[in-house]
């Protein structure tokens, strides 16, 4: 097939560090190019990928001060994208709303991931195009108001292998935390949580601008270097080392997450996930096995006495089965197919994906 992948230009194809869409865009294609199919990715010039890359800027917008309208640069991209829509055989969105004029009126097929939420802004957006083909990342992400036309559910992957697992937690023992310094993931629940149990607590992520007075006002005055550490952003080893050497990944959502890597990448170092039962939580980690879901903080903190019933290794094994780079590709393959019609595959020559 010829594909092109379309991801934000705000930050670089694989992200250096946070960015769970780039990396999971980065992930799939380049598993699709070695599948044999012609993938062009368009995104920021700095990335790294094995298909062609097409680009109208050359770096990760976020990393660049000169830029003061981000929606020139997407609305440039995507110009490029749809003028030569002609040139692939289905376009792969990953632009949230940004996409949807251009697709309404182009006759090659464009498929939607849903990376994001729905606002009351945006919302509008999706009912005016909710024909269009859409792929949610967790069924729980769905919103039946809208009735868009999602055509399957397929989970975000990781490439496993490149995550080292963690048959023992570090001793002495500590909690760890990663994602956006935000109100929604709960920063502030997980320092009440280890304060709560007296454990350290090792905090990662970044502090986009709009959560800065969040940060400065709520948690910097609880984070002291010693029980309570917040580390800055993290990159990948970064991350598998903190979360694989952790007693466990706290989760503590006060949002209806999406999907959430943070919990696959915890788990796939074989580190146990203690979370809030909220969006797609209950989809990903499974309560007792792999990790333990919360209704309260109370909650969270007794689960912490129940990590001697995780096994680690079966924490790797869901991500193995479930979250895997290969897993997700195949889910992404049969979206492919079943939007391009039989004509042009065979029946017999299509994949068992993730189709609901």
């Amino acid at each position: 097939m010829r594909i092109a992948q379309v991801t934000p230009l705000w930050e670089r194809v694989p992200p250096p560090a946070y960015g769970g869409i780039e990396l999971v865009v980065s992930l799939l294609t380049d598993e699709l190019v070695r599948r044999g199919h012609e993938v062009t990715l368009f995104a920021t010039g700095d990335s790294l990928t094995l298909a062609e890359l097409e680009s109208v800027h050359p770096r990760a917008i976020r990393t660049d001060p000169t830029v003061k309208e981000y929606q020139v640069y997407e609305s440039l991209q995507l110009a490029q994208v749809y003028e030569r829509s002609h040139e692939f055989d289905i376009i792969h969105s990953h632009m949230g709303f940004a996409a949807l004029p251009f697709a309404q009126f182009a006759t090659t097929p464009t498929v939607h991931t849903l990376h994001g939420v729905f606002t009351p802004d945006n919302e509008k957006l999706f009912s005016y195009a909710r024909s269009q083909s859409y792929v949610s990342i967790s069924d729980a992400q769905r919103d039946p108001r809208l009735g868009l036309n999602c055509v399957a559910t397929v989970y975000n992957g990781i490439d496993v292998d490149s995550y080292k697992f963690y048959a023992k937690p570090n001793d002495p023992p500590y909690l760890a935390f990663l994602g956006r310094l935000s109100p929604e993931k709960g920063p502030d629940h997980a320092i009440a949580i280890a304060k709560r149990t007296g454990l350290p607590l090792k905090m990662a992520g970044k502090i986009d601008v709009v959560d800065r007075q969040f940060y400065e006002e709520v948690l910097a005055p609880q984070i002291d270097g010693e029980q309570i550490q917040y580390l800055g952003e993290a990159n990948h080893v970064e991350k598998n080392t903190l979360m694989g050497q952790a007693m466990a990944t706290l989760f503590p959502i006060t949002w209806k997450e999406p999907f959430g890597l943070v919990m696959v990448e915890a788990m796939a170092a074989g580190t146990p996930v203690v979370g809030m039962r909220l969006g797609s939580v209950p989809e990903v980690v499974q309560d007792g096995k792999t990790g333990f879901l919360c209704e309260t903080i109370d909650d969270c903190v007794a689960a912490l006495d129940r990590l001697a019933e995780i096994d680690r290794a079966m924490c790797r094994q869901h991500v193995i089965e479930n979250f895997s780079v290969q897993r997700m590709t195949d889910g992404y393959e049969a979206v492919y197919r079943q939007l391009l019609g039989e004509t042009m595959f065979p029946a017999s020559e299509q994949l068992v994906g993730q189709l609901n």
